[in-house]
C-alpha cells in the first residue's frame, strides 16, 4: 500500500508536507523487501556494454572511480572492505525493478529519472555528498548507516573523481535495514556507509538546470522556427571606419532577432519532446522475429500492450510525446493513450484507429505485447 511506502502518509500529505521540504525516514516502507538481484548478478550487469556502471573505492579524501563495462578480474583484485558497485537504470533491465519504480507514480512521470542499485562491502561508500534532485533510498539486503546534514557549506573537494564534500557535520543518523527507506530533498548532505555487505536502491528524479533547459529550448527553436526576411541596407551611407559595425546595422539585427517569438504552445512542445527524450546511452531493440500486423493486432486485442521500460510517453493537452517525437492523435484515441501514458500499459479492447500506431511502436521496440 502506498501509505506504507510513505510511512503512513497519503500521497497528498507527503507532497504537501515533505516533498522538496524535509528529509523523512520510513521504517519498513516495503515490507519483506530484500533486494532484486544478487551481487554476482550485479557484477554480470556491470560487464555489459549497454549498462551504465561504476566501481568506487576509497574513503576520506582518497577515492578511485572506474567506469564500466567491468571485467571479472576487476572484482577479483578488490579488497574485502571500502568499495561500492553502482548499476544505473535497473528499471530498463529487470521487470521487477520497473514494477518497483511504478510504486512511486504519485510523482509525475516527467520528473522520474531511473532506479539505481548500489552494492557495498563493509565500509563501502560514495562519500559525503549532496544531490541536486529528490531521491528515495530504499534498503535491500544488509544494513547501511546514513548520516545527514542540512549544512549550508556544500564546497566539494578539488581534484577528486567524485563530488565529495570538503566538510561534513552530521546532524542526524540512522541504520537502515531491509525494507527501510530514507527520502531526501535536494541539497541535503548525506553520507551512507555499509555496515555489512548490502544493497541500496535509489529512486532519483530529473531536475534539469536552467542552463540545460535554456540550451535545449534554443536548440528546439533552431529546429522549428523559420523566421522570414533577410538583412538589407538600401540606405547605406559611407562610413568613416570600414571596420566598424555601425549603430544602424546593430539596430537592424536587433530588430530582426526581436521578431523571434514564442508562446505557451512552443514551450509545451519543447517540454514534451525534451522530457520524453531518452538518455543518449538508451537504445531500443526491435523484435528479433516481429509479428505480422495481423498477428500483432490479434494478440494485442487479447492481451493488451505495455510500453517498453525505456520508453517515455507523456502528454500536454491534446498533444502527445513519445521518446522525443510529437503527435496529435484522433479524438477517439486520446483516452486510451492517456491510460497508456499513466499506467504504461493498455488493456483490451484497443481502439481500432490506434492499432496502426501501436504496431509501428512495436516494430521500433518502443512497445510490446503485454505479458499474459
Amino acid at each position: 500500500m502506498i501509505t506504507t511506502l510513505l510511512g503512513g502518509l497519503s500521497p497528498t500529505r507527503f507532497l504537501r508536507d515533505v516533498w522538496h521540504k524535509r528529509p523523512l525516514l520510513i521504517r519498513n516502507a516495503v515490507p519483506g523487501f530484500a533486494g532484486l538481484l544478487s551481487p554476482g548478478e550485479m557484477q554480470q550487469l556491470a560487464g555489459r556494454e549497454d549498462v551504465e556502471s561504476r566501481l568506487i573505492q576509497g574513503s576520506g579524501t582518497h577515492w578511485q572511480l572506474d567506469h564500466g563495462p567491468l571485467k571479472r578480474s576487476d572484482f577479483k583484485r578488490l579488497p574485502k572492505t571500502e568499495w561500492t558497485l553502482l548499476v544505473q537504470s535497473l528499471n530498463h533491465i529487470l521487470p521487477e525493478a520497473d514494477a518497483l519504480l511504478a510504486r512511486f507514480n504519485f510523482i509525475p512521470h516527467a520528473r522520474l529519472d531511473d532506479l539505481m542499485v548500489s552494492y557495498a562491502v563493509p565500509g563501502g561508500s560514495v562519500g559525503p555528498h549532496f544531490d541536486s534532485y529528490d531521491v528515495f533510498l530504499l534498503q535491500g539486503q544488509g544494513h547501511r548507516r546514513w548520516q545527514i546534514s542540512t549544512q549550508a557549506d556544500l564546497t566539494i573537494l578539488d581534484d577528486e573523481p567524485l563530488k565529495i564534500l570538503r566538510y561534513f557535520e552530521a546532524e542526524e543518523e540512522w541504520v537502515l535495514g531491509p525494507g527501510d527507506m530514507l527520502y531526501l530533498p535536494p541539497h541535503v548532505a548525506h553520507y551512507g556507509v555499509a555496515e555489512d555487505a548490502c544493497t541500496t536502491y535509489s529512486i532519483g528524479f530529473r531536475a534539469p538546470t536552467t542552463e540545460e533547459l535554456a540550451h535545449g529550448f534554443l536548440m528546439h527553436l533552431q529546429d522549428t522556427l523559420k523566421p522570414e526576411g533577410r538583412y538589407a541596407d538600401p540606405d547605406l551611407r559611407l562610413q568613416t571606419h570600414p571596420g566598424e559595425i555601425s549603430r544602424a546595422m546593430l539596430a537592424q539585427i536587433e530588430g530582426m532577432i526581436a521578431k523571434i517569438k514564442w508562446g505557451k504552445r512552443d514551450i509545451a512542445e519543447f517540454a514534451g519532446r525534451y522530457l520524453s527524450e531518452p538518455k543518449p546511452n538508451v537504445f531500443f531493440d526491435a523484435p528479433d522475429a516481429p509479428l505480422t500486423r495481423a498477428a500483432f493486432n490479434k494478440q494485442a486485442s487479447k492481451r493488451g500492450v505495455a510500453l517498453d521500460p525505456k520508453s517515455r510517453l507523456l502528454f500536454a493537452g491534446g498533444r502527445f510525446f513519445i521518446n522525443g517525437e510529437a503527435f496529435t492523435p484522433a479524438a477517439d484515441e486520446t483516452a486510451a493513450l492517456k491510460q497508456l501514458a499513466d499506467q504504461r500499459r493498455l488493456a483490451p479492447p484497443l481502439p481500432a484507429t490506434l492499432r496502426e500506431r501501436l504496431y509501428d511502436w512495436y516494430q521500433a521496440g518502443w512497445l510490446e505485447i503485454d505479458a499474459p
